[in-house]
């Protein structure tokens, strides 16, 4: 087999990869009371893994794994940038779908070495 078909084939082992972490993600969420509203919702090129909801708050999560330690903590993928793409998206998400009276907040979940760490509240909105 050439190593040419097997690059062709790495981006959809590594999508396939992120879904299985956003999956159990999205269970992690539900044990916790939350309704999966919406999951890799677009705005544009801008992508929010998971919308929830519980009761009148609405959390738009970042989902974040990774295999090994030596590009450092998931949760350091989280640039300003990052955050900045994800707050115009869920500013678009909240025009378009008229949302009003519900409590917004972001949240980061990641994987590292297998285990699973919530980080509610993560960053807050920016402009």
């Amino acid at each position: 087999m050439s190593s040419s078909r097997n690059n062709e084939d790495h981006p959809n082992r590594q999508h396939r990869i992120g879904q299985r972490f956003e999956d159990q993600a999205v269970s992690f969420l539900e044990q916790l009371g939350f309704e999966i509203i919406e999951r890799n919702w677009r705005a544009g090129h801008k992508e929010i893994d998971i919308i929830a909801r519980k009761k009148s708050l609405l959390v738009f999560v970042e989902v974040k794994a990774s295999m090994t330690s030596s590009f450092g903590h998931p949760a350091e993928r989280v640039t300003p940038a990052k955050m900045k793409n994800l707050s115009e998206a869920a500013q678009r998400y909240v025009l378009e779908r008229g949302i009003s009276g519900c409590d917004l907040r972001f949240d980061v979940i990641t994987f590292s070495d297998g285990r699973l760490e919530h980080y509610p509240d993560a960053f807050p909105f920016t402009e």
